[in-house]
């Protein structure tokens, strides 16, 4: 039988009540409910009003003060319609997470009443603290002002709670000095490069009217759902978000049989949950279901402007977290919390377009004479290859590194997919013959009942870590916990610095050839000429891609955060950063500063956790056991018998190899460097294993130990119960 606690936590998992069933609504009223859309704009602001905000949002430009005040009036007076007393500028600083400054709507008078107020200039503009959110030395302690600014091309929105209601307003978090201290202003300064860089390229083919250009992102999220109940009997889930310790159960997942199965009944409640409070604030969740490990789960959105898409992907944490709670579940967005199962991504569907041109990366039925396209996707090609190590870095961290690489993740070394159907087209182009590319084909089933499916063009290749699906690229590395603002900076800005350099490269041949194809052609073959070797269309876990993409192509493999943070410390880094107007160097460093300083705090963390939970939860129960244990088989001994002794001894053995390994920890982990650099490669390469030989004693032990005895909840039982 379990421990007391184990007990006491599968009991109160079967006999949870149901979750109160919640009236369905129609998707029409719940759809942007709590969101001050447009139309809600438009219904509530003098039209020339509505006009001027309008054009801004869709177009660009200065924001008029005197515009804002309006708005703001319009904004309060539908917010406290709905309930609200306070409003909230919200941020998102260089944690991964969403931060929020309350006020009050409240302005007391002097007849001792009070009024509701808010003015542009509030509506604006914020101060939250500068120096207490991460800033890498760009804000010491004592210098403490920081601002907040709106962003009007992302809506406000509100939060309900049982006790009220908030206006949040999603802004931009800089220092007094007028550094970017979040992820927004550089995710909005690196879409604007692409645009510039675009509409240059888009002129160069032809084109006179031209709509902005904006990138788009759809963010599939994994993630798992554990019962609350065992969550609070393990203190490494709680403050790490992945389980330290727990031996395999002897079923996990290799029948694969949870991934698209049917949805328990108790997580589809919690789903429907989620999808509600998304769509009320305009999130268009798109899909659900089992993922391949049991216990873990999907939800992803339709595309939308990058911008809003990162906006709205922080909110879908933030209400996949608090719905769970509210379920007797804890949402673990940690991209490895259970070793050997399937981990947790965050796939980013990212493409780029406007209202005149469309999608620049659809190829259209014949890609081969879509010349549009092509320059486009070898721009992507060309900025993948040549900053490939900096789509590494803007995914590492402590969490996600436990994820690359394995099964369900794709390696370190970053390369492009694009199809058979493309890759051809491109091979074409680099051997000077582009005559055609493969048509579409079709599937019959051999069953009459049954329609013809419509086959695609290429295969899909999930160990590649930036792959072309159709009419758009997938990052399949980034990870389930981190913002997506941080590789979509990355992508868009080397594909604006890419745009730039085809823009320059054509610009070069068409002074010497009046055809706009054949000077194209020209520029396609040297950007693959210089280029190609990124693009590979097979097994990306294999060794023999791993040799071959180091040896013989120049990739870089960066298998570790370790080694792939000092990366945005070089020097081509920096320039392209500066380049494109989206960091400065200042700005840049002070990136590698928190992510390197939240890597090794991350790593050190765990490492305290595996010392205490040893020494005051698994050693004492191991002890306990054993002294019980060797009392058992000294009085079977006393009655004559042999007992066998051989379990008791390697429970003893393991026990003491156990402190030696945790003593050997210890003494790590007070060996600190004072340089950023060294500290990482610490972290990574001396920490890591040595908690690692620890787990592997634990989790043997856990397979000899009495499973009463045993302190902590089981794999079998947090994956499997629900």
């Amino acid at each position: 039988m379990p421990s007391s606690q184990r007990l006491q936590a599968i009991e109160s998992i079967q006999n949870r009540p149901a979750a109160a069933a919640v009236a369905p609504e129609s998707l029409n009223e719940l759809w942007a409910r709590d969101v001050f859309t447009l139309a809600a704009m438009k219904a509530a602001l003098p039209k020339p009003i509505f006009r001027s905000i309008q054009a801004t949002i869709r177009h660009g430009g200065k924001l008029d003060l005197s515009v804002a005040d309006v708005v703001a009036q319009a904004m309060k007076d539908w917010a406290i319609s709905r309930g609200a007393n306070y409003y909230a500028h919200v941020f998102y600083p260089l944690t991964n997470l969403s931060a929020e400054k309350h006020d009050g709507f409240i302005s007391p008078q002097g007849d001792g009443q009070v009024i509701a107020e808010f003015s542009g200039k509030l509506l604006v503009q914020g101060e939250p603290d500068g120096s207490s959110f991460p800033n890498g030395g760009i804000r010491s302690t004592f210098e403490a002002r920081g601002y907040t600014a709106w962003d009007v091309t992302s809506p406000a929105y509100l939060m309900e709670t049982p006790n009220g209601v908030t206006l949040c307003i999603p802004t931009v978090f800089v220092s007094w000095t007028g550094e970017a201290l979040d992820k927004k202003t550089p995710l909005l300064r690196s879409n604007a490069a692409m645009n510039r860089q675009a509409q240059r390229l888009l002129r160069l083919l032809g084109n006179t009217e031209i709509a902005p250009v904006n990138s788009s992102c759809g963010a599939e999220q994994e993630y798992f759902l554990v019962d609350s109940a065992f969550v609070a009997l393990r203190p490494d889930l709680q403050l790490a978000g992945r389980s330290l310790f727990g031996a395999p159960p002897a079923k996990g997942q290799q029948f694969d049989d949870h991934y698209f199965g049917a949805i328990p009944e108790r997580v589809q409640v919690f789903m429907q949950d989620v999808e509600r409070q998304l769509y009320k604030l305009g999130i268009p969740a798109k899909t659900r279901h089992n993922e391949v490990a049991p216990g873990q789960f999907e939800i992803a959105p339709f595309h939308e402007a990058a911008n809003v898409a990162t906006d709205h992907q922080q909110l879908t944490m933030t209400v996949l977290k608090s719905t769970a709670k509210r379920h007797g579940f804890t949402c673990l967005l940690h991209e490895k919390p259970f070793a050997g199962v399937n981990g947790s991504g965050k796939h980013v569907n990212w493409s780029v377009g406007n209202a005149t041109q469309g999608n620049l990366l659809d190829p259209g039925k014949t890609p081969h004479d879509n010349l549009q396209f092509l320059l486009f996707c070898a721009a992507v090609i060309r900025g993948v290859h040549r900053f490939g190590p900096l789509m590494r870095a803007v995914i590492a961290t402590a969490s996600n590194d436990h994820r690359l690489g394995a099964n369900e993740a794709p390696p370190a070394i970053i390369s492009v997919y694009l199809g058979s159907q493309l890759e051809a087209v491109f091979q074409q182009i680099l051997n000077g013959d582009l005559v055609g590319s493969p048509e579409a084909g079709v599937l019959s089933l051999g069953v009459d009942t049954l329609p013809d499916l419509t086959k695609d063009p290429g295969d899909r290749n999930r160990t590649s870590p930036f792959a072309f699906t159709g009419n758009r690229f997938e990052f399949r590395a980034v990870g389930s916990g981190q913002s997506v603002a941080g590789p979509l900076v990355a992508l868009n800005t080397i594909l604006a610095d890419s745009i730039q350099w085809i823009a320059d490269e054509l610009e070069r041949e068409l002074q010497s050839e009046s055809r706009l194809e054949v000077a194209s052609l020209k520029v396609l073959r040297r950007t693959m000429e210089l280029h190609g070797a990124v693009i590979f269309g097979g097994d990306g876990y294999s060794s023999a891609w791993h040799r071959m993409a180091v040896e013989e192509r120049g990739l870089e493999n960066l298998p570790t955060s370790a080694e792939a943070l000092p990366v945005l410390q070089r020097p081509e880094i920096r320039e392209l950063m500066e380049r494109q107007g989206v960091l400065s160097p200042l700005e840049l460093e002070s990136r590698f500063s928190v992510y390197a300083e939240q890597y090794i705090l991350a790593i050190e963390v765990e490492a305290r956790l595996v010392l205490r939970m040893v020494r005051t939860q698994i050693y004492p129960a191991v002890s306990s056991y054993l002294s019980r244990l060797i009392k058992s088989l000294q009085a079977q001994q006393g009655l004559g018998l042999s007992p066998d002794t051989s379990v008791a001894t390697t429970i003893g053995a393991l026990s003491n190899t156990m402190l030696t390994q945790t003593a050997a920890l210890e003494n790590a982990l007070q060996d600190e460097s004072h340089d950023t650099n060294a500290h990482l490669r610490h972290g990574a390469h001396t920490l890591l294993p040595l908690m690692q030989a620890v787990r592997g004693t634990v989790d043997s032990l856990e397979g000899l130990v009495d499973d009463g005895s045993w302190p902590l909840p089981t794999y079998q039982e947090m994956l499997f119960m629900r």
